[in-house]
């Protein structure tokens, strides 16, 4: 088996708020093209990892690298998709979809071919004129999943998007994404709390420990083919492995 490269190299990160300490030297290296899910206990500081690995916060210590380089929102494709809904409400899906290669000052017929791609691909091709007060709450989810994938980022974080939707519509979205993922090889490093969808989507878990935060475990995922088969013994298996994991009563 080939090699992987490493796209992202985290090397001795870590995060302070006066004397509490949130992370506490983390180490580890994320692959070209690897869906890599986070999880770890609540309080563990996932969003400030989220934030400080985008550099939206700065480091106590440490750097974050992409392809060998400081990360710089200047020079790296940076992409970021919240829980919280994050559409324009002024612009229409297709609009929405569109800002950030605007920003970047892609030519419009480029654009509008890989808008359409992507729409097509998160099947929100029906609504692409359709205003976010319009479209039901996975569908918004869908338009900022679509966002981020159509500027081609280095580094795409997703900060546990899903937490709000319900079970079905969650599971349609998960299958969403794991087959845009799938066509388009982007690197997603997804923070979640949820167990059971880490397993789903991922090639790879790191499991977070409690505060002051290091990283506790890394659990291979990749050997089941998707879609996943959630009542697969060894899908249930690794399942309970996490939660044994992340349990920290």
């Amino acid at each position: 088996m080939e090699e992987r490269k490493s796209k992202i190299q985290i090397c001795n990160l870590s995060k302070h708020f006066g004397d509490l300490v949130v992370l506490d030297q983390l180490n580890f290296d994320i692959y070209d093209g690897e869906f890599l899910c986070v999880v770890g206990p609540t309080g563990c500081g996932k969003t400030t990892f989220c934030n400080v690995l985008t550099n939206l916060l700065p480091p106590t210590s440490g750097e974050v690298s992409v392809d060998g380089r400081p990360i710089n929102c200047k020079t790296h494709n940076i992409s970021f998709v919240f829980q919280a809904p994050s559409c324009l409400p002024w612009r229409n899906v297709w609009e929405n979809v569109k800002i950030g290669l605007e920003i970047k000052g892609v030519p419009g017929k480029e654009i509008k071919e890989r808008v359409m791609d992507v729409l097509e691909a998160v099947g929100l091709t029906p609504f692409m004129n359709f205003y976010p007060n319009q479209i039901s709450a996975g569908m918004k989810q869908r338009v900022a999943i679509a966002r981020a994938f159509v500027t081609e980022p280095d580094m795409l974080l997703m900060d546990e998007p899903f937490g709000q939707l319900d079970t079905s519509t969650r599971f349609h979205i998960e299958s969403s994404l794991v087959k845009l993922w799938e066509r388009k090889r982007q690197t997603i490093i997804f923070v979640t709390h949820n167990l059971e969808e880490a397993v789903y989507m991922s090639e790879r878990i790191l499991v977070l420990t409690p505060k002051p935060t290091t990283i506790k475990a890394e659990v291979s995922v990749d050997h089941l083919a998707h879609p996943r088969d959630i009542t697969d013994p060894e899908f249930v298996r690794l399942r309970c492995q996490i939660t044994d994991l992340v349990r920290w009563w």
